[in-house]
């Protein structure tokens, strides 16, 4: 994009791949474009006395051509474009006119009023190249760039790929973090911005669902901890048939898809149908749920280890596959999920295999949301403090020195 001025420029995309671009000077302007020429394949020769180190570990890697000298005349022999960057004005001119005398595009550093060329505001997003030119002012040029690349990385700037009929079937896991929507990934919300199908958890940030366009059909899980759940398999039956329509399909979890998410039952699922999966990975809530009511689960000189569990089971039921007595046995944090309702079973297992029963423990309730909120107990209390607080899933419950190491914030 351009803004219109006297002089207006006429933004064009240099295809460099193998074609020869010389960059006179090796500083902190050079140290910036540098880069780009590279991953545009640019044959580059830099001409330069001296550079940054950063520049150098560039000539070093063999990403370019280095000759340790001052400008001369006929350096832009054969060259298709040139940046002239050098702090020495008389060379600079000197360069700027050699290379109008051989039609070769220059941009100038020092004065670009002189220039034939100049460099827009560049920013990338998912293969997407966004340049901007508002002529002399290049801080409103960086300031637009900046504004469109982050609205097609967070998805509020809406831009769906085309996608033809003849489009292999392709699904997006996307993990949705704790519950807090800003706790997204940003490629997480562009996929969201994108999809016309949205296959969503309870659990996941639902304030993100009433951002989607009318047009788009959101499907609950209703996973819904000891209520009604939609199977499993109607789930992967749902993602197969809407992939398989041509429809971009979004697989909405809660935290991570593959930290008790079943993430992997549903990616082998397609992958039979032969529809491609592609997982985003989400913020955990075993980490971010602690973190948000002030409670490190590692800290130094407290803990050096932390082990997230799934507590949906009792310890002493035969489908468990946890060792709760080596967990006892530990000295580090206990982070458990999914423990709500087992936590005085739980508890009471750790303590008869030697844990502690004045060992702090932690639950906090609907983590970086604003109905979030912390009870604190022991190994001993954890159970009936639950009970009479009356503390529903979803919640975390952390269990070791560390609590008692962290803020005191919403307990």
């Amino acid at each position: 994009m351009a803004e219109h001025t006297e002089a207006a420029a006429y933004p064009v995309g240099l295809r460099l791949a193998g074609r020869r671009v010389v960059v006179l000077g090796a500083g902190q302007v050079a140290q910036r474009r540098l880069p780009a020429l590279i991953a545009a394949g640019a044959d580059v020769l830099l001409i330069s006395p001296s550079a940054t180190p950063s520049v150098e570990a560039m000539a070093e890697a063999g990403e370019l051509r280095w000759e340790r000298r001052r400008y001369r005349d006929g350096d832009f022999e054969g060259a298709w474009y040139a940046l002239i960057s050098t702090d020495d004005p008389a060379a600079n001119a000197a360069a700027s006119a050699e290379a109008e005398a051989r039609r070769v595009w220059a941009v100038r550093s020092d004065d670009a009023a002189a220039a034939s060329a100049w460099t827009p505001a560049t920013g990338r997003s998912e293969g997407v190249t966004v340049a901007v030119l508002t002529g002399a002012d290049p801080r409103r040029s960086a300031a637009v760039r900046d504004a469109v690349v982050e609205g097609l990385r967070d998805g509020s700037l809406a831009a769906p790929h085309y996608r033809s009929r003849a489009a292999r079937p392709a699904v997006a896991l996307v993990g949705g973090g704790p519950g807090d929507p800003d706790l997204i990934t940003v490629r997480g919300r562009r996929l969201l911005a994108e999809a016309d199908v949205v296959i969503a958890d309870r659990l996941g940030p639902r304030d993100l669902l009433d951002e989607l366009p009318p047009h788009v059909e959101v499907i609950d899980a209703a996973k819904i901890p000891y209520g009604r759940f939609m199977a499993q398999e109607a789930i992967n039956n749902a993602l197969i048939e809407h992939a398989k329509a041509g429809k971009s399909v979004v697989r909405l979890k809660g935290g991570d898809p593959y930290v008790f998410g079943r993430g992997m039952e549903e990616v082998q699922a397609l992958a039979e149908h032969g529809i491609t999966c592609t997982v985003v990975p989400g913020i955990s809530s075993s980490i971010s749920v602690p973190a948000a009511a002030g409670i490190p689960v590692t800290h130094r000189g407290v803990a050096h280890e932390f082990t997230v569990v799934s507590g949906h089971v009792r310890p002493d039921d035969p489908r468990s596959l946890v060792d709760w007595e080596a967990l006892a046995r530990l000295r580090g944090t206990l982070v458990l999920l999914m423990a709500v309702e087992n936590i005085a079973a739980i508890a009471e297992t750790l303590v008869s295999h030697g844990r502690s029963p004045e060992t702090p423990v932690a639950v906090v309730q609907e983590g970086t949301t604003a109905a979030q909120r912390r009870v604190d107990a022991t190994l001993a209390t954890a159970g009936e403090r639950v009970k009479a607080e009356g503390i529903r899933p979803p919640a975390v419950i952390v269990i070791g020195d560390v609590v008692a190491a962290g803020l005191s914030a919403d307990r």
